[in-house]
């Protein structure tokens, strides 16, 4: 029998102050990237301190909050910030893009890589090692939102969302979870365990959540207001990671053609 989802996104109420699960999975997020960042600086090939990773997780936190949500909003969800633009703040509703996280945070690695004059590229490789610790926890927000869920299944990990009707259906935002998250995760934790040629990581970071994403949206049911952007399957979040495989072989070629292998 398959599971109803019944989770309440609110976490807790403090008066008129609602604290939502979503919200907190960000903090656990940026929390668990920090503390990543700070083992990692006790690598002997790793030239970081532990105020940069400090200095490096605010600004990407500020790159992928902002980036995210004007992502959503512009990518998914045009026609309604129009008519109401103070969507833009209401990130405690749900409604963040990956692909404009990814935007906002190369912005905002480069306004890092300026203020501590290290190679931007040094800066998006150690970054890109603590980034599957935040999207793990953003995808269980969604779960918890009961949102972004699956086609219908008769898998035996179906869920039933009450906002997706009596049927169950594929819990595609936990497969992202552990895609986007402990695998990937994983992937790039052991290259990044020895001094690579820079780009590298950054490369096989995109190569690979473009391609977990992509697969995930054949199980995945678009944004009702968009529907299949062509052929009846291919989604909107396929489109925006094609250019991110494409992007990442083009760094991880890139990185090969380096001499050194410089620390980051």
């Amino acid at each position: 029998m398959a599971y109803t989802h019944n989770i309440d996104p609110i976490a807790l109420s403090l008066g008129p102050l609602d604290i939502h699960w979503y919200g907190i999975m960000y903090l656990l997020g940026f929390a668990g990237a920090w503390w990543i960042g700070v083992q990692r600086t006790k690598q002997a090939h790793v030239n970081w301190t532990v105020e940069q990773v400090g200095d490096v997780i605010f600004y990407g936190a500020m790159g992928t909050i902002i980036g995210g949500r004007l992502g959503y909003l512009l990518f998914y969800d045009f026609a309604n910030l129009v008519a109401d633009p103070s969507r833009i703040i209401r990130i405690w509703e749900g409604g963040m893009s990956f692909h404009g996280g990814i935007i906002g945070g190369i912005i905002a690695m480069w306004l890092f890589s300026r203020k501590t004059n290290k190679h931007f590229l040094q800066a998006i490789d150690f970054g890109a090692v603590l980034i599957p610790i935040g999207l793990f926890t953003g995808r269980i927000g969604n779960f918890i939102n009961g949102e972004l869920w699956g086609k219908t299944s008769d898998v035996p990990w179906a869920v039933i969302f009450p906002t997706g009707g009596e049927l169950p259906r594929h819990p595609s935002m936990l497969y992202e979870a552990i895609l986007e998250g402990p695998v990937l995760f994983a992937i790039l934790f052991l290259v990044s365990r020895r001094s690579q040629p820079i780009g590298l990581i950054s490369g096989l970071f995109l190569l690979f959540y473009g391609i977990f994403r992509f697969a995930v949206e054949f199980v995945r049911v678009p944004d009702e207001h968009l529907g299949y952007r062509a052929f009846d399957w291919l989604t909107q979040g396929q489109i925006l990671s094609v250019p991110m495989i494409i992007l990442g072989i083009g760094l991880i070629i890139y990185s090969q053609k380096q001499k050194t292998a410089p620390s980051v």
